[in-house]
């Protein structure tokens, strides 16, 4: 549904966005990382059309988004950063002023606002103008006009910002119920968001395209992938003990006689760990084993670059 290749854009003498190329199916939900200034923003308005690249296509649906503007915008429902908003309308006004642009009218429009005003709880705030309401309310009023005429496509950027976390749980259980339905983008800076509703990661950093892959995947490149969180009663002695053992990389003691045990590859040590610790009478205790770190991951690769 989304085709990109060799997208590059420069702001004057500064590349913001260096080569990158992927594709997105319907079914699949990216997540979209990089730190700040990475070239996330920017690939993400090329892609719907509000920026134009400098080099590199993008095409939506079969579309390009150069030629066929008009054509790919009907497919895509975007939540910019920020969201600009009228903020002197109210919230059900500017919805259904939304609704017109899209086409919609009389009952049909009614429908489909509120629709959108379901699936994003607005109803306490449909008369409010939009200058009163908290940045929480206002994202989701953004999102609430992005998914209103319910297209294939939906690009999110920052969706979850500004909510509490109550509001962050209903904004990705939203997106896991149209997970199937859609092709989706989200750029976000909240690595939990990532593990709960993506099926695909890229990390992007300086421009450049760095990693892309499935959250398990990228789990595995993770030093704390398949570790051990040890609680003993001598925490000590249990690191000397750990040290020994041949498939341990190393060890190190993480609070009151808690302790970790790094692998030296890939595969599980946690049964070796647990025999060692009785071999050497040491009572456990809790031990469990570490499924890896995003943000790990995500400061090794965007740093080494």
């Amino acid at each position: 549904m989304i085709e990109v290749e060799s997208l590059c854009k420069n702001f004057g003498p500064n590349l913001a966005v260096d080569n990158i190329s992927f594709s997105l199916q319907k079914g699949e939900v990216l997540g979209f990382l990089g730190p700040n200034g990475a070239g996330k923003s920017t690939t993400m308005k090329m892609i719907t059309g509000f920026l134009p690249p400098s080099s590199g296509t993008a095409q939506v649906n079969g579309f390009d988004v150069q030629e066929h503007p008009i054509e790919v915008k009907k497919s895509i429902g975007y939540l910019p950063e920020g969201a600009p908003m009228w903020s002197d309308m109210n919230v059900a006004n500017f919805l259904h002023f939304i609704a017109d642009v899209r086409g919609f009218n009389g009952k049909e429009a009614d429908a489909k606002v509120t629709d959108a005003v379901d699936q994003t709880h607005l109803h306490d705030v449909l008369l409010q103008p939009i200058e009163t309401l908290s940045k929480g309310f206002k994202r989701r009023v953004g999102l609430a006009q992005a998914l209103l005429h319910d297209p294939e496509i939906l690009i999110l950027d920052e969706p979850t910002d500004g909510l509490d976390p109550n509001q962050k749980h209903e904004v990705r259980r939203l997106i896991q119920r149209m997970a199937g339905k859609k092709a989706i983008i989200i750029s976000t800076h909240i690595l939990e968001e990532v593990e709960a509703v993506c099926t695909r990661a890229i990390i992007i950093a300086k421009g450049k395209l760095l990693a892309d892959a499935s959250p398990n995947e990228l789990l595995k490149r993770s030093k704390h992938y398949n570790g051990v969180s040890v609680s003993v009663s001598n925490a000590e002695k249990a690191k000397k003990v750990l040290e020994a053992l041949e498939p341990v990389r190393s060890v190190e003691i993480t609070g009151d006689n808690w302790l970790l045990a790094y692998p030296k590859g890939k595969d599980p040590i946690n049964e070796d760990v647990a025999q060692a610790l009785r071999s050497a009478r040491l009572k456990v205790n809790e031990i469990r084993l570490e499924a890896g770190r995003l943000d790990d991951v995500f400061r090794t690769i965007t740093t080494k670059n």
